[in-house]
């Protein structure tokens, strides 16, 4: 997808935009919250879009080996410090109130621990999406076990509940319970396998998991 979205498929890029914009407004709003800039979101985002997709732009320097993740947030903040500097100069011109730019950058930590929880949330999510789709083509059981997921980790709901909820014995869950994230694994790893090195598939879907254990 990352792929095609930099040679300039519009269906890839429309999948970029729908994966990845949530992380990155995630980002741009806690970096702004409580400052003038904070109305600019949604342009820097659109911004962002345009350094990726442009011709010999952003995405077309993704090495997978090195992992997207780190790359697309360096896209993100380079985005965010060059709107900061050109505000600060024109409130300077127009002799408006000041923009505290070492105020932003001190919430760099914070804002980084954001991007990666949602950048986490985001690919989860599609993971979780990749298992249902899958459990429909195997049948009414893999589908079962895609629920399994989603009342256990969702819901946090213990599986003795969920059995009594359901109408079944405890023991057949949790038989079941541990073929349902193989089936989520499987399909993390092939969601990640898109942005990431092969040798670096295991532990990047293992630091996604820790976001949420």
């Amino acid at each position: 997808m990352i792929r095609s979205a930099a040679n300039g498929s519009r269906d890839a890029q429309a999948e970029f935009v729908r994966r990845y914009g949530p992380v990155i407004r995630a980002y741009l709003g806690a970096r702004w919250r409580q400052t003038p800039l904070f109305d600019l979101v949604d342009d820097a985002a659109q911004q962002v879009f345009l350094d990726c997709f442009k011709s010999n732009g952003a995405l077309h320097r993704a090495d997978p080996d090195r992992g997207f993740r780190g790359f697309l947030y360096g896209v993100v903040r380079n985005v965010a410090r060059a709107i900061e500097r050109k505000q600060a100069r024109s409130r300077e011109r127009q002799t408006t109130s000041s923009l505290d730019l070492e105020a932003i950058a001190a919430k760099e930590e914070s804002c980084a621990t954001l991007f990666e929880r949602e950048w986490a949330r985001t690919l989860l999510r599609d993971a979780a999406q990749l298992q249902l789709e899958r459990a429909r083509e195997k049948g009414p059981e893999a589908v079962r076990r895609h629920r399994l997921l989603g009342l256990r980790y969702g819901e946090n709901l213990p599986i003795r509940e969920i059995a009594k909820r359901w109408g079944m014995q405890a023991e057949v869950l949790h038989r079941e319970y541990p073929k349902a994230r193989d089936e989520f694994k499987l399909a993390l790893m092939d969601v990640v396998r898109d942005l990431q090195g092969p040798e670096a598939v295991e532990a990047e879907c293992a630091d996604l998991l820790r976001h949420f254990s």
